[in-house]
């Protein structure tokens, strides 16, 4: 009896932190917030040291030896941005686009979100500031991948690499909503 009793307690008090995980508010967040506030990106990073002037990139062939070289300096650059480290374990809402990872049929279990559409679907990615790697345990169903939602859950700063892009962030989900673009608040995305 001691022995069930026990297992009952320590099953309530491993239970307990789950419910106090979607009970808690969540903080509305844009994207330009998961971004640390010095953070800049300019064309001569992305590029890197080339002598190739910046404003006659269509006078380059897209295989040669330079342009495999900006392509490869610019996707580790976009890969490694840095994340905000102060926002690990903090219980979130953001909108986005699914870029589903793991999926049967329509139901999509592990997806990057990203703050547009088509990102990471075309190259370059996003810079991993940019991109959070989504969990959720039951699945969603998503029919067309244009459609914005709002996922809420804890975020997490994790780095995981796909061949899709590099996400700084990870968000296990407890909720994801269409996105209604007729409520939205002024500058909320």
């Amino acid at each position: 009896m001691l022995k069930l009793i026990t297992a009952l307690l320590l099953a309530l008090l491993i239970a307990l932190p789950l419910q106090a995980e979607e009970t808690e508010e969540p903080r509305v967040f844009t994207w330009d917030e998961l971004m640390p506030e010095d953070y800049t990106l300019s064309l001569s990073d992305l590029i890197g040291d080339s002598n190739f002037d910046p404003y006659n990139f269509d006078m380059i062939d897209d295989y040669s030896p330079e342009a495999e070289r900006m392509m490869d300096n610019m996707l580790q650059v976009l890969a490694s941005a840095p994340v905000r480290g102060e926002l690990d374990g903090l219980m979130i809402s953001i909108p986005g686009f699914v870029v589903p990872l793991e999926a049967e049929q329509t139901k999509v279990f592990r997806f990057f979100l990203v703050p547009y559409f088509g990102a990471c679907i075309h190259v370059p990615p996003p810079p991993s500031n940019q991109i959070i790697d989504v969990h959720f345990e039951p699945g969603t169903e998503v029919e067309n991948l244009w459609d914005a939602v709002w996922i809420t859950g804890r975020l997490t700063t994790v780095t995981y690499r796909h061949d899709m892009g590099t996400a700084g962030y990870r968000l296990e989900a407890f909720q994801i909503t269409p996105y209604d673009w007729d409520e939205a608040e002024e500058g909320e995305w």
